[in-house]
């Protein structure tokens, strides 16, 4: 738990499984989302990352604003793992070092039921080992492409190329504390999100005394 005995909840899923949409009926419920593809987002567009970057790559894949190219970025470490890597290395500290900061707000704020970790890498990256549990979400790959393709623009070949990048799926579900179901509705997403949040929070209160 954190000093506040807070849960911290980890999101884990598939690409396109709706893990964004989970986190946010959480945070409807109480609950406070670290969002590591947004810090992600600010940090991509912050000057000392887009001096890092032009400097590596030149100035196409900086937009007006100024603000990162993120076309120009995909395509330049889509054909070199090398590349992908160096970002990463950039990048990552910067996030890890923003989540840590929220994590120690939301732990002090008392208005704060639950914390909820939302990064795509939660296991690769040692977070999972951080959290009192995780929701994964699952959703089967043609509702997963049909998500991607309307908000990524990508095809078949895209989602695998990614999704093969991170833990296989059934490796993420076998060490998750609790499923949703997100194929069908929003209405019955947030149902389930409601029962397992409860669970959750009950648990906590059971753990503590309270």
């Amino acid at each position: 738990m954190t000093r506040a005995g807070k849960p911290i909840i980890g999101i884990a899923g598939g690409i396109g499984s709706g893990k964004s949409t989970v986190a946010a009926i959480l945070q409807d419920l109480g609950a406070r989302v670290i969002d590591a593809d947004r810090i992600n987002h600010e940090e991509l567009d912050s000057p000392e990352v887009l001096e890092a970057l032009v400097g590596w790559w030149g100035e196409e894949v900086v937009s007006p604003g100024p603000r990162a190219n993120r076309s120009a970025i995909r395509e330049i470490v889509r054909e070199s793992p090398a590349e992908l890597g160096r970002l990463e290395r950039l990048v990552h500290p910067r996030i890890a070092r923003r989540s840590e900061e929220l994590l120690a707000a939301y732990d002090r704020d008392p208005r704060v039921r639950a914390i909820v970790w939302d990064a795509p890498l939660l296991y690769e990256v040692g977070l999972a080992e951080r959290c009192d549990c995780v929701v994964f979400v699952n959703a089967d790959e043609q509702t997963r492409l049909r998500r991607v393709r309307r908000s990524r623009g990508w095809d078949l070949r895209d989602l695998a190329r990614m999704q093969a990048s991170q833990k296989p799926l059934d490796f993420k579900r076998n060490r998750a504390d609790y499923t949703v179901e997100n194929n069908s509705d929003i209405d019955d997403l947030r149902r389930q999100v409601e029962e397992v949040f409860s669970r959750i929070l009950s648990g906590c209160q059971d753990a503590s005394g309270r």
